[in-house]
């Protein structure tokens, strides 16, 4: 910092301190913990104890102000030494095993990560061993500083989040940037969507001037009116055929989607009807003052005008005024509960049901306006048929929920019996009625099973709703279920053999040491467990940790296994290793409370393309999903997976496999980046299976690199460049190398703390040259807007799923 800056910064930590510390001038050791926001007591007690330099059990601005000097703008050495007596707890000069275990833990509870007790010794462990060179059982700070120098990026950012809190704001720099909307990028990346509106605009004002042309003889209120009502003529037609799904599914296969935005058509839909409410009012304001101008020359008040048909406007019996009244009211009303915080709030049945009323404000139309139909006519009929047709193809045979397993963050997990004519394509999604949760209620969601799974399709459903909510609370409810206990007890017993003979076989293909062979029929959302091999299998030993099955698995296994084990004879481990044995079916995660088998009827209605079906056009492609916003992913990354294994080479001789960098038609795809984001640790087991299963999936070594790259990142953790966390994200590093899996999820993948620097992983994935990215999101609207400024600024093409 410069002179200047530091004068203005110790004026902005004054006034800070002031507001914080109010007339004593002091702050004890509550108020610093509000200050810092610290949720782990022990850090704010350390903090605060280093801090208090004249054990006063107080902070005085200038203990404050030289205690964030040191760590904003002291040397490496000042602050590795201020870092060092945060671990030491007894302040003997060395840390040892047990203080830092505290440490840690106290780094678990900071970031809200929870490990059972043998990984945290793990962890400390291995940190400990690590650092203490000497073996002396103790770190000394010569040892911990030359520990640190193995992590460059600790070393640059050594502080804690109350010197950020304390540091000035920089809003003054962000407002001398130019609006994204005013650059050059932004306008290349979205020239489809704006051509599309200008040209909507243009059109909209042709008709709106015709209008007025042909009407100037009845005076400016009329004329305004006329226009208004040709543009209504318009757009309440447009906004039909912008929800058009079959046809715009259709549309997204031909050469229209590289000229049309498609994959913005629910923002269209909103823009027009906006549009609509807007030539609304002003329709029916210019027709109240032009009634106002008849009143006064005509023997009818302006009431009659409005609320009769004595004046005889419209031409069905004079019904334009009161038809115009209701119409108001219900496009108002339709507009109102289509607003965001009436469907993220909870209440997306409110929307559902207004937005229903769209067949009277049609039928209402048609009685109102002697032309509409003339506008109506045709995608009025291709409407109705794609209606006709989804209910029909919706009632085709019977469905049923045959599985449900209820996940973390009250995520609903079903498994529905794919009927023979549903065919998909990744990241489509499909609309679901369950009459057992309401009869005429139809909800959409992502399908988040690969179209190579032939037997089933999956739905991840989270409760965020009425509906949502409704359906978790349904399936916890056992006794609530459409099943009766003899069916579910000869269900469960067959699914146990199943998987006794699955696994079985399972463990043959792999006996040679690999997993995926360019031979396998799917990729499967499942979990396996691992055996070293055939030996171990007769003998009970178990794997190397991590690919083990859960406890309801194995306690079925042992359970059959009292009965008596079957074999698989030579003969058909021969035709498994061959690729020629049984397609490998599901092995359920879990069986117990929250993984039910049951039979529930439902309906289903889809399925339709969304943006994601570009993907396979990609070269480069960049996967973000927040939250249970993964569900179009969880799809996609099995049919990439799939198409990757048809190229998958073994060598005949060894275990060594590798995969031909072969272009094809069928998928373009070089390189893929995966990008998770979560909130907390639990959210991660969603689909930590599926991740598992394509990390086995891929080579070792491959020519251009691995194929798939997955990067998690949990936010609730705190970040590399915060205090509190240093101790604990070194000791995840390490373990992580040691264990060569994730000690939070269990994956290869190591799981990143805190939020993703997006120019960074952008930088990086640029720097690739892989060919043209492709980035696709799904998940919270405000991300998207970052994501998006992004890519204008690396000229990637973004694509955004509706969530």
């Amino acid at each position: 910092m410069s002179l200047d800056e530091d004068t203005r910064w110790l004026e902005w930590v004054t006034k800070q301190f002031e507001a914080i510390a109010g007339e004593d001038k002091e702050i004890d050791l509550e108020e610093f913990k509000t200050a810092l926001k610290v949720k782990e007591s022990f850090f704010a007690e350390r903090f605060f104890a280093l801090f208090d330099s004249d054990g006063s059990s107080s902070i005085s601005l200038d203990e404050l102000l030289g205690a964030l000097n040191l760590l904003i703008h002291g040397s490496e050495a000042d602050k590795l030494r201020f870092l060092f007596q945060v671990y030491d707890v007894d302040g003997s000069g060395s840390i040892d095993p047990d203080e830092l275990r505290t440490v840690l833990k106290s780094c678990l509870r900071e970031s809200a990560i929870s490990l059972p007790e043998e990984k945290l010794d793990d962890l400390t462990l291995a940190l400990f061993e690590s650092a203490d060179k000497d073996r002396s059982g103790a770190i000394t700070f010569e040892e911990l500083k030359a520990e640190l120098e193995n992590f460059p990026e600790v070393m640059e950012n050594l502080t804690i989040s109350a010197a950020n809190w304390l540091k000035p704001p920089e809003a003054e720099e962000r407002r001398r940037q130019a609006p994204r909307y005013l650059t050059r990028a932004y306008w290349q990346n979205n020239s489809r969507k704006l051509s599309f509106l200008m040209a909507y605009a243009l059109l909209s004002l042709l008709l709106f001037s015709s209008a007025l042309l042909h009407h100037r003889g009845g005076g400016v209120c009329f004329m305004v009116a006329k226009g208004c009502g040709q543009c209504l003529n318009f757009n309440c037609t447009f906004v039909m055929v912008l929800m058009l799904r079959r046809c715009l599914t259709w549309l997204r296969a031909t050469w229209l989607v590289r000229v049309l935005p498609l994959d913005q058509n629910i923002l269209l839909h909103q823009i027009v009807g906006y549009a609509i409410l807007v030539f609304t009012v002003v329709h029916t304001s210019a027709h109240i003052l032009n009634f106002v101008h008849l009143s006064r020359h005509t023997g009818y008040s302006l009431w009659e005008y409005l609320l009769t048909t004595r004046p005889g406007v419209g031409w069905v019996r004079g019904s334009a005024s009161l038809t115009g009244v209701v119409l108001q009211l219900l496009i108002g009303l339709m507009v109102l509960c289509s607003s965001t915080f009436v469907r993220r709030s909870g209440h997306f049945e409110v929307f559902y049901w207004s937005h229903l009323s769209y067949v009277w404000v049609w039928s209402l139309l048609v009685v109102h306006c002697a032309n509409f139909w003339k506008w109506f006519l045709v995608p009025g009929l291709v409407f109705l048929l794609e209606k006709v047709l989804g209910l029909a193809f919706a009632h085709m045979g019977g469905l049923y929920i045959v599985e449900v397993n209820l996940l973390p963050s009250k995520v609903t997990h079903l498994v529905i019996k794919r009927p023979p004519f549903f065919t998909f394509k990744p990241g489509d999604y499909l609309y679901i009625n369950i009459p057992d949760i309401a009869t005429y209620e139809w909800h959409p969601f992502t399908i988040s099973s690969a179209p190579e799974q032939s037997d089933t399709l999956w739905l991840h459903i989270r409760s965020m709703g009425q509906w949502t909510n409704r359906l978790f609370e349904f399936f916890r409810q056992p006794e609530t279920l459409a099943c009766s206990p003899k069916r579910l007890a000869t269900s469960l017993r067959n699914k146990r053999q199943l998987v006794q003979t699955q696994e079985q076989m399972f463990w043959a293909t792999v006996s040679n040491g690999t997993v995926a062979t360019n031979e396998d029929e799917a990729v499967e959302l499942t979990m396996y467990r691992q055996r070293s091999s055939g030996a171990a299998a007769s003998t009970g030993a178990e794997g190397p940790p991590g690919l083990q099955g859960p406890p309801g698995v194995q306690a079925a296994q042992e359970e059959e296994g009292a009965k008596g084990e079957e074999t698989l004879t030579q003969d058909q481990l021969d035709h498994v290793e061959k690729g020629e044995g049984p397609h490998l079916k599901e092995i359920p995660a879990k069986l117990g409370d929250n993984h039910q088998l049951c039979n529930i009827k439902c309906y289903v209605d889809g399925p339709y393309g969304t943006p994601t079906r570009q993907i396979f056009a990609s070269e480069h492609a960049v996967l973000i999903g927040a939250g249970i916003g993964i569900t179009p992913f969880a799809s996609i990354l099995q049919s990439i997976m799939y198409r990757y294994r048809r190229r998958k080479q073994n060598c005949p001789n060894c275990s060594y496999s590798w995969c031909e960098n072969i272009i094809d038609s069928d998928m373009k795809l070089r390189k893929v980046d995966f990008i998770w984001i979560n909130r907390d640790q639990k959210s991660f087991e969603w689909f930590v299976s599926l991740l598992t299963k394509l990390e086995m999936d891929q080579a070792d070594e491959e020519p251009e690199g691995r194929f798939l790259e997955m990067h998690m990142y949990m936010t609730s953790a705190l970040s590399k460049n915060d205090m509190k966390a240093i101790g604990l994200q070194m000791a995840l590093d390490l373990l992580a190398k040691k264990e060569k899996r994730d000690s939070i999820t269990g994956l290869q993948t190591r799981t990143q703390p805190g939020r993703p620097d997006w120019a960074k992983v952008f930088q990086k994935v640029s720097e690739e040259n892989k060919g043209k990215v492709h980035v696709f999101y799904c998940g919270a609207p405000a991300l998207a807007k970052t994501i998006k400024a992004q890519c204008e600024h690396f000229g990637f093409h973004f694509y955004k799923e509706n969530f």
